[in-house]
């Protein structure tokens, strides 16, 4: 293994993949992987669904990867032919090229995926950094896109800085260093509505083996914010620890011109459970029946 890899040990990712690879066996679909040149590096889309449906690219989160994404929000490919996409630099199967939270390069890259696979009149939907993901593209260009869908969004709001200190990283670096359950589980409780089985095993594997990227999360300016045209719906989480429901309904309402709708789940956490993914589903598919 390089020593610029993300992966820390030889076999990691390998063992990263072989996850990843389960959750797609699981899934059941039928799916095409393309994989997309682009100046930031190779990207891997996994692509499902009918042609002749509206395209939909669904964007994961961090320490996530495609068939995560899939996995979420299942029914999205019988109304649109989706494009799940590998984000760069994460655990799945994309380049490992990080790139700078303090640009447009995140939307950059994303606009030039949208281009090399022709899409037109796309809708856009991503969860955490995947909402960071999706406003950097409108930032960069809305010229392609359609309506956007964001759950928990990173890049709107942050939560206390103190409590995401001692209830997620001392916990997240005691278990790199120790790799004890008790530790992992204490980070999954504070982020997770609801934690499944698969989201522990691989979480177990990829936070000890992925280099994590721990620079501090920015927020979209005003400025930016207001350049913004196209239609975005939020769903936003009351306990989410890191980017707070509540303050960010108040701060998109305020600063997105373009806002559709924002959509509150009290008790969320964070990660949404089964429900809250069904909602978010619902939303995106009812942006169909309207022409």
């Amino acid at each position: 293994m390089k020593k610029e890899s993300l992966y820390k040990f030889v076999d990691s990712k390998n063992r990263i993949l072989e996850l990843y690879d389960r959750k797609l066996d699981e899934l059941a679909i039928q799916y095409e992987s393309i994989y997309i040149d682009t100046a930031f590096g190779k990207t891997h889309v996994l692509k499902t669904g009918s042609p002749t449906l509206p395209p939909l690219i669904l964007v994961h989160g961090a320490n996530g990867c495609a068939p995560i994404a899939l996995d979420c929000y299942p029914n999205l490919s019988t109304k649109y032919q989706v494009f799940a996409i590998d984000v760069m630099a994460q655990p799945n199967r994309s380049s490992e090229t990080r790139l700078s939270m303090k640009d447009t390069s995140y939307g950059q890259w994303l606009n030039e995926v949208i281009r090399s696979l022709k899409l037109e009149h796309v809708v856009l939907a991503g969860f955490s950094f995947g909402g960071l993901i999706i406003l950097k593209t409108l930032e960069d260009s809305q010229e392609n896109i359609k309506e956007v869908f964001i759950a928990s969004p990173a890049y709107v709001v942050n939560g206390n800085p103190l409590k995401a200190l001692m209830k997620l990283f001392i916990p997240l670096k005691l278990y790199i260093k120790k790799q004890k359950l008790k530790h992992l589980k204490s980070i999954t409780a504070e982020l997770f509505t609801n934690v499944d089985p698969f989201a522990l095993d691989f979480l177990s594997v990829v936070f000890p083996q992925f280099d994590q990227d721990f620079t501090p999360v920015p927020v979209i300016s005003s400025g930016a914010a207001q350049s913004i045209s196209t239609p975005i719906t939020v769903l936003g989480a009351g306990k989410d620890l890191i980017f707070p429901g509540k303050r960010m309904k108040k701060r998109a309402t305020k600063i997105f011109p373009s806002l559709k709708q924002f959509v509150l789940l009290d008790n969320s956490k964070h990660v949404q459970d089964e429900k809250g993914n069904t909602l978010f589903e619902n939303l995106i598919v009812e942006s169909t029946m309207v022409q």
